[in-house]
């Protein structure tokens, strides 16, 4: 954010307790961990230097066979410090073993996390794709369509513990007698989820001995239940560091701004490019956010929806083409992030869609790796301090500054209060929410045009935008999916940011006069102006000539003279 100072924006475990630093120990590099050279290649690809705490602690207990429980904060690099250890087992097991089997099993709560573990998986195995094949079947709707992926027994398998479990029992998975290593990922929100059942049930199809990883980004009453249900004497990295990165690399601000004027304010640091760069905007509903985007169609400012509604596939696209840079605003509603109050769902048996028709295995704010974003905007306070530290953990991943600003209500005061004593009480270091200092008062004269523009998004559009946005992302998920298997090109024209346009567009609200930018703004204010054509010189033979011009516009060149008299018009001679 820009515009100067103002806006400047168990019994028998090895316990180890490590702290944020390394101290007085000299830093690892990856060719120094003893890794295969192709698996050193494909991480020098990635631009990794060197690994991370959790990677230089876990990838060597985890070559040594260590079962392991490992809680390190989002964005500190959890998938590859268990994958980098996987994918070299499995490589030196095909030196020894010439049969195909499914040696590895990665469980995952949310089915965009299946596809991010996949994506990682394939970028660390790329010079030894043909040793090792890896299947995804967390995101697929048909479980005939993963059969025949499953018959090519692929090394590791990537889903979530009830469609595992449903391939086991259809006799399409058989895990008892190859299986070495088993993998839950974000291990706290299994059990939220509502896989408690299908996970007691999948682990007595498992064998007797293999090596476990839990990854978590807390250590709650859940992962100890895990652990003593999975783990066998395991090894416990309990990383001492902050859950959020430090003011240096983070800053982090709340301003205080009421239900109006939040749609004002957010108006204005859009449409004046006060934030640059990829933004995530938090909401807590699904309606909220097509509001939202609404409401910025009526100034041109393009966004995306990304909510539970959605159909897996055109999430996971969705993704990857913010990841991409194709366009820089996501509105993302994470009502089913776990850890809310009141909100935490039974270990009953699900199905695949909740009563409202939402994936119950949907998640944005945790797991999801999304790249090089800037700034994390919460719309709407978040409702747990979890749920808080989990969407500002989408900025400021690896070594990359970000910013996360938070519009809070009088309603919300209590939330936020809880958040900061939970930041104060972590022990980081400058980790707190800074008053956001923005001239809220100059404001005033963008008010009546925010007015106008929330008048037009009535319920009754906001319906029809979402029925719309639906439909038209079924078509591209399922109909489609064949064609851009055939034709991966064409799916870069796929957009996610078109307009909706249910509502009435006024096109006077899509530029900003300049006399309506308050004065403290106009140095670093970029307003997004109409693109004025080109003129054309006048020597250019496609330039229409003046005289051309004056001709065909006859009242500039009609001329009436008082003193001359009209002639009659002539008679018509007869023919001799």
């Amino acid at each position: 954010m820009v515009c100067g100072d103002a806006l400047a924006l168990g019994p028998g475990s090895l316990v180890s307790v490590l702290p944020d630093t390394h101290v007085g120990m000299a830093e690892l590099r990856f060719h120094e961990l003893g890794l295969d050279l192709r698996l050193v290649k494909a991480v020098a690809d990635l631009g990794w230097e060197k690994p991370t705490l959790i990677q230089e602690k876990a990838i060597p207990l985890g070559m040594d066979g260590k079962d392991l429980l490992a809680r390190a904060r989002t964005g500190s690099g959890k998938t590859a410090a268990y994958a980098i250890p996987i994918i070299q087992g499995l490589l030196q097991d095909k030196m020894t073993l010439s049969e195909q089997a499914v040696r590895v099993l990665i469980l995952v709560p949310t089915k965009e996390l299946g596809h991010q573990v996949l994506q990682m998986v394939r970028q660390l195995t790329t010079y030894c794709a043909r040793d090792i094949k890896i299947a995804d079947i967390s995101g697929q709707a048909d479980i005939s369509a993963q059969r025949p992926i499953l018959m090519e027994k692929p090394d590791i398998v990537v889903g979530t513990p009830s469609r595992v479990l449903l391939h086991i029992n259809q006799k399409t998975l058989c895990l008892r007698e190859s299986l070495r290593a088993l993998v839950i990922d974000e291990a706290d929100l299994i059990f939220s989820f509502g896989f408690e059942e299908d996970l007691k049930n999948l682990l007595c199809q498992l064998p007797n001995i293999y090596q476990s990883y839990l990854m978590s980004a807390t250590f709650n009453e859940e992962v100890k239940a895990l652990k003593e249900l999975v783990l066998h004497n395991p090894v416990i990295l309990k990383l001492e560091e902050s859950q959020l990165p430090d003011s240096s690399q983070l800053l982090q601000y709340h301003i205080r701004c009421e239900e109006e004027d939040k749609f004002l304010l957010l108006y204005t640091l859009l449409k004046l490019s006060l934030i640059r760069g990829k933004t995530i905007i938090f909401v807590n509903e699904v309606e909220r956010s097509y509001r939202l985007k609404l409401f910025l169609e009526q100034f041109s400012i393009p966004s995306c929806v990304l909510n539970s509604e959605l159909p897996v596939q055109s999430r996971c696209h969705i993704i990857a083409q913010f990841n991409q840079s194709c366009y820089d605003y996501i509105i993302a509603s994470d009502e089913h992030v776990l850890g809310e109050k009141g909100k935490k769902r039974t270990g009953k048996k699900r199905k695949g869609k909740s009563e409202k028709g939402q994936d119950s295995e949907y998640g944005v704010s945790r797991g999801i790796d999304f790249h090089n974003v800037s700034t994390v905007i919460n719309f709407d306070l978040p409702l747990s301090v979890d749920s808080y530290i989990h969407r500002a953990g989408r900025t400021a991943r690896a070594n990359n500054p970000g910013a996360a600003l938070s519009f809070v209500a009088s309603s919300e005061l209590p939330m936020l209060q809880e958040i900061e004593e939970a930041l104060g009480e972590g022990g980081s270091k400058g980790c707190v929410l800074r008053p956001y200092r923005f001239p809220t008062e100059d404001l005033e004269g963008f008010r009546y045009r925010c007015r106008d523009a929330m008048r037009s998004v009535t319920k009754q559009s906001i319906k029809e935008a979402r029925l719309k946005e639906i439909k038209e992302e079924l078509l591209n998920s399922q109909k489609l999916k064949t064609y851009f298997d055939d034709n991966p090109r064409d799916l870069v024209l796929l957009r996610h940011d078109k307009p909706l346009h249910p509502a009435i567009v006024k096109p006077h609200l899509k530029n900003v006069p300049e006399y309506l930018i308050p004065p403290s703004l106009r140095t670093v204010a970029q307003p997004l102006q109409k693109r004025k054509k080109k003129r054309m010189h006048p020597g250019s033979s496609k330039a229409p000539s003046a005289k051309k011009g004056k001709t065909q516009n006859p009242l500039r060149t009609f001329k009436y003279n008082k003193g001359t008299k009209r002639r009659p018009p002539a008679k018509k001679q007869k023919p001799e």
